[in-house]
C-alpha cells in the first residue's frame, strides 16, 4: 500500500482532494463544505485508497519494519486561515509541538528539522509515559512532511499534508499508520498513545490552527 505522490501542475503540487473539495493547480475550492465547525471539514478525510509511501531513500536506512504501515490508522483534518507556506513552517517547528499537543514534550535530537532529522516526543498521562522516536524522511515544501516512528512501542509511518485553498486558507491532513503493540505493554499503552485517536489528534490540530492564526506559530 503506497501514498501516491502529489500530482503536479508546473511547479505546484496538489493533494488527492476529499469529497466536496475540488483542487485545481494546487488549490482547493474557495467555499467550505456545509457543517464545517471550528475550522474542521467533516468531509475532508483523504480517500481510503491512500496509504504510506514505500521507503527507499537514505533517510529510512536502519528503520526496519517501522517503515511499513501498521493497522492502527489515525487521520485528522483542519482548515487553517493562513497561507500554506506559513502553515507548513509551523508544522516543521518540531519543538513547538509541545505547545499544541497535550501532555507532550517534543525535542529535536539531531539535524535541523529537515530530512534525516531525529525527533523525540515524550507524552505523560498520569503514571503512563510514552517515548516516541521518529525520523523525518521527506520534506516537500510547502506541501508534505513524512516521518517514521521507530520506537519500541510506537512504530509506523506518518504524513502531514498542506493543501492551499482560496482565501489564503490551508487544509492540513495528518495521517498515521501505527503498528498495534502486542502483549501486556501494548494493551496498556495503546489507549493513551499519541495521538491515540482521531478525536485527540483533531483537538491538537484545532489548537495548532488557532495558534497559527493568532501569529503564535511558527
Amino acid at each position: 500500500m503506497t501514498i501516491p505522490e502529489p500530482r503536479r501542475t508546473g511547479d505546484r503540487a496538489t493533494e488527492t482532494t476529499p469529497r466536496r473539495t475540488s483542487a485545481t493547480r494546487g488549490k482547493a475550492a474557495g467555499s467550505r463544505s456545509p457543517g464545517v465547525e471550528d475550522g474542521v471539514d467533516p468531509q475532508s478525510d483523504p480517500p481510503a485508497e491512500e496509504g504510506p509511501a514505500d521507503a527507499s531513500g537514505p533517510a529510512e536506512a536502519g528503520l526496519g519494519d517501522a517503515v511499513q504501515p501498521g493497522a492502527g490508522e489515525v487521520t485528522a483534518t483542519v482548515i487553517v486561515n493562513a497561507p500554506a507556506a506559513r502553515v507548513f513552517a509551523a508544522l516543521l517547528a518540531w519543538e513547538r509541538q509541545s505547545d499544541w499537543i497535550p501532555f507532550t514534550r517534543v525535542r529535536l535530537v539531531d539535524g535541523d528539522g529537515g530530512e534525516g532529522s531525529s525527533i523525540e516526543a515524550v507524552t505523560q498521562v498520569g503514571p503512563a509515559v510514552l517515548r516516541d522516536e521518529m525520523r523525518v524522511i521527506k520534506v516537500d515544501r510547502p506541501y508534505e512532511i513524512r516521518v517514521v516512528h521507530y520506537g519500541k512501542v510506537l512504530r509506523g509511518p506518518g504524513v502531514m499534508r498542506c493543501t492551499p485553498m482560496d482565501g489564503e486558507r490551508t487544509q492540513v491532513v495528518w495521517h498515521e499508520w501505527f503498528h498495534l503493540p502486542g502483549g501486556a505493554t501494548g494493551k496498556v499503552a495503546w489507549p493513551v498513545l499519541w495521538p491515540g485517536s482521531k478525536v485527540s489528534l483533531t483537538q491538537a490540530l484545532r489548537r495548532f490552527a488557532r495558534m497559527v492564526e493568532a501569529g503564535q506559530l511558527p
